[in-house]
C-alpha cells in the first residue's frame, strides 16, 4: 500500500538501480514477492556454497603434502577454521531471517579479506619478502567468490565483489613495493618478476584489470538477465491469471501462440454445450445486499464450475446467474455428448445438496438450477476488435442449449436436452438414469417441435 515501507528494506527498488532501471514498485506486487522469495532462495543457495567451498578447501589442506620451505607461522587452519564458522552462522541465518543488506556487504567483506588475508601470510609462513606473495596461484579462488555473487541475479554484489577484491589485490601490491624497510623492489624484466622477488607493475595490474573486467561483464550480463527474469515473472503472473478468467486451454493457445491473435480466427468441431442457471436469480437479488448476491453467486459458480470441469468441461463465460460451458469444444473429446450429460445432472444433484449452505449466506427460500445441453458442430475461435477479442463457441447447438434451459420451466424439469443429443451420450458410454421422452415439444424461440428428454 502506499506510504508503507518495502519490507525488503531495499528501499523498493532494484538491486541494480544505480544503472536507472525501472523501480521494483512500479511493479504488480505479487511479482514483488517473487522476487523476493527468490532473492532468499539465492542467499541460502550462496550460503551453501559457501559452505561446501570452505569444506572443500580444508579436505584438499588436510589430504595435500605439506610444500616445503614453510617454516614459519601457519596461518592456513585458522582462516578455514574462521571461514568455516562465519559461513555456517550464515546459513543459519539464512533460514532464520531474510539476511539483512548491510550483513551480505559484510558476507562478501569477509570473502575477499580472509583470502587477501590467507594469500598475505604467505610470505610469513614461508620467510620470504612481501613480494612472494605476488605469484601464489591462490589469487585465481577470487574469481570464485565474485562469481558466486551471481548466484542472486544481483549485479550490485557482483560489483562490490570484484571492487573488494581490485582494492585488496592494490593494497597487496603497495605493501610489496614499500614494505620491507621500504625497499623498492620493482623491475621491468619479466623473468627477474618470475624468478626473483621483485614486483613487475604490468603484471599486477594485468591481474587488477582481469578481476575488474570479469566483474564488469558478469555485471552486465547479471544486469540484463535480472530485467529478463523480472519480466518473465512479470509474465508469467499475467499468464497464471489468464487461466483464472479463461479455460486453460484457450490460455495456452493465446501465450503461446506465434503470432498475433486476431478476430476471425477459429476452428470446427463437434461439441456438446450446457447451460446453467438459477432459477429466479434476478428477482430474489433485487431485495438482497449486494454483498450476500455476490457470496451466493461465488458459491453457486464454484461448486457448478467444479462439477462442469471435473467431467472435462470448459466453462466459456458466465452469464450473470447463467453458465456457458463447453465440452469437446476447445480441445476434440471421443466422450463430449456422454460428458455433458453427466455434468448437467450432477450440477443440480450438486447445488440441490449445497441449499442448506446456500440459505446460510441468505438466499430466501430453496436454491434451484436448471441446466440443459445440446450437441452439434460449432465454431471456436476469436470474435471482436483489434483492441478487444473474445474467445467463444458459436453455433446452433449454442442457440438450442439456451433455449432448452428456458423450456426447463415450461416442463416442470431441471436437466433436459434433445432426443438426438441424448441418443448421442448413450452411444459415447453414458448408463445412468434412463431420460424420460416427451416428442414433438413446442420450445419458445425454435421454429419447429423438438423431441425432449427429461433427466431431471
Amino acid at each position: 500500500m502506499a506510504g508503507q515501507p518495502d519490507r525488503r528494506g531495499h528501499a523498493g527498488k532494484l538491486p541494480f538501480g544505480l544503472f536507472g532501471h525501472q523501480s521494483l514498485a512500479a511493479l504488480p506486487a505479487r511479482v514483488r514477492e517473487e522476487v523476493r522469495r527468490r532473492e532468499i532462495e539465492a542467499e541460502r543457495l550462496i550460503s551453501w556454497v559457501q559452505l561446501s567451498i570452505v569444506l572443500l578447501f580444508s579436505l584438499l589442506y588436510a589430504i595435500a603434502p605439506r610444500a616445503e620451505g614453510a617454516d614459519g607461522t601457519n596461518f592456513v587452519p585458522g582462516i578455514l577454521a574462521a571461514y568455516f564458522v562465519f559461513t555456517l552462522v550464515r546459513l543459519l541465518l539464512s533460514y532464520r531471517i531474510e539476511l539483512p543488506q548491510w550483513y551480505l556487504f559484510v558476507s562478501i567483506a569477509v570473502d575477499i579479506g580472509l583470502l587477501v588475508g590467507l594469500i598475505f601470510s604467505f610470505h610469513i609462513q614461508y620467510a620470504q619478502p612481501a613480494t612472494f606473495y605476488l605469484k601464489v596461484p591462490t589469487l585465481m579462488y577470487v574469481f570464485i567468490f565474485i562469481g558466486l555473487r551471481a548466484l542472486r541475479f544481483d549485479p550490485r554484489f557482483v560489483i562490490v565483489s570484484g571492487l573488494a577484491a581490485a582494492a585488496g589485490w592494490v593494497g597487496m601490491v603497495a605493501y610489496a613495493i614499500t614494505g620491507d624497510d621500504g625497499r623498492m623492489r620493482i623491475t621491468r624484466n619479466y623473468v627477474e618478476y618470475l624468478t626473483g622477488n621483485s614486483v613487475l607493475l604490468g603484471a599486477e595490474f594485468d591481474k587488477i584489470l582481469v578481476i575488474l573486467t570479469v566483474t564488469g561483464l558478469l555485471a552486465a550480463a547479471l544486469y540484463r538477465g535480472r530485467g529478463l527474469l523480472v519480466t518473465g515473472m512479470r509474465e508469467q503472473g499475467a499468464a497464471n491469471d489468464l487461466r483464472r478468467f479463461f479455460a486453460p486451454e484457450v490460455a495456452t493457445s493465446i501465450t503461446s501462440s506465434d503470432a498475433s491473435l486476431v478476430a476471425g480466427q477459429g476452428v470446427l468441431r463437434d461439441a456438446a454445450i450446457l447451460y446453467v442457471d438459477v432459477r429466479g436469480f434476478t428477482r430474489q437479488a433485487a431485495s438482497l445486499p449486494p454483498q450476500t448476491v455476490m457470496q451466493v453467486l461465488a458459491c453457486y459458480q464454484k461448486t457448478a464450475v467444479d462439477v462442469i470441469e471435473a467431467h472435462g468441461g470448459s466453462v466459456d463465460k458466465f452469464l450473470g446467474d447463467g453458465i456457458l460451458a463447453t465440452f469437446g469444444a476447445l480441445s476434440p473429446s471421443s466422450t463430449y455428448a456422454a460428458d455433458a450429460t453427466m455434468a448437467a445432472i450432477e450440477v443440480v444433484a450438486r447445488l440441490h445438496a449445497d441449499a442448506v449452505r446456500i440459505s446460510s449466506l441468505g438466499w430466501p427460500g430453496s436454491f434451484q438450477v436448471g441446466t440443459a445441453f445440446c450437441c452439434g458442430q460449432v465454431a471456436v475461435g476469436l470474435v471482436g476488435g483489434q483492441d478487444r477479442l473474445e474467445f467463444t463457441v458459436i453455433g446452433d447447438a449454442v442457440n438450442r442449449a439456451a433455449k432448452l434451459e428456458n423450456a426447463n420451466k415450461a416442463e416442470g424439469c431441471s436437466v433436459l436436452t434433445d432426443l438426438a443429443s441424448y441418443e448421442l451420450a448413450c452411444a459415447q458410454g453414458y448408463a445412468g438414469a434412463q431420460g424420460a421422452l416427451r416428442p414433438a415439444t413446442s420450445v419458445a424461440g425454435l421454429d419447429r417441435p423438438v423431441d425432449l428428454v427429461v433427466l431431471g
